[in-house]
């Protein structure tokens, strides 16, 4: 199975957990800078990381580049999706990113795994969490590090 993750980080946070995935799933690793539409497109399993900024916001340079993602041929393709947040200082709106990725990856016919649960967290809104279920892995390294490595190991057993 190949495994392209993309992601954005600004203070390394999520680029951290991007290449934590990828050495547990032997990925290959890819800032959005960087990417091209066919990095969403050459792969069995895509994978995309996002931090959410403010309230809500997507990362600046998934923000500056989301129409790669817009443009990829997406159609049938098995995406999972993680984020980075804070659920203490922005409880409103953890990892809303991931919802707004979600958003986009459904509406261009990918099939969306590895939705985890919301019990564990202690928020009061988010976009990203749909029926009960956070569309992807929610991480919040600002307050729950602690739980981190265990939470990728249970995400990455459900993808694989």
């Amino acid at each position: 199975m190949s495994v392209t993750i993309v992601y954005g980080s600004d203070g390394g946070c999520t680029k951290k957990i991007a290449s934590r995935i990828a050495s547990k799933i032997n990925g290959r690793v890819l800032d959005i800078k960087k990417a091209q539409v066919s990095d969403f497109e050459d792969c069995s399993l895509l994978i995309l990381g996002c931090p959410t900024y403010g309230d809500g916001d997507l990362q600046t340079d998934w923000d500056e580049r989301l129409e790669l993602l817009e443009e990829a041929d997406l159609n049938g393709k098995t995406v999972a999706l993680f984020g980075t947040g804070d659920q203490e200082n922005y409880p409103g709106s953890f990892v809303d990113a991931i919802g707004t990725l979600y958003d986009i990856v459904v509406e261009k016919g990918a099939n969306v795994v590895g939705l985890t649960d919301v019990e564990g967290y202690d928020f009061t809104g988010s976009t990203a969490v749909r029926d009960g279920r956070f569309v992807g892995l929610a991480l919040d390294e600002d307050n729950q590090s602690s739980q981190t490595n265990a939470r990728i190991t249970t995400w990455l057993a459900q993808l694989m």
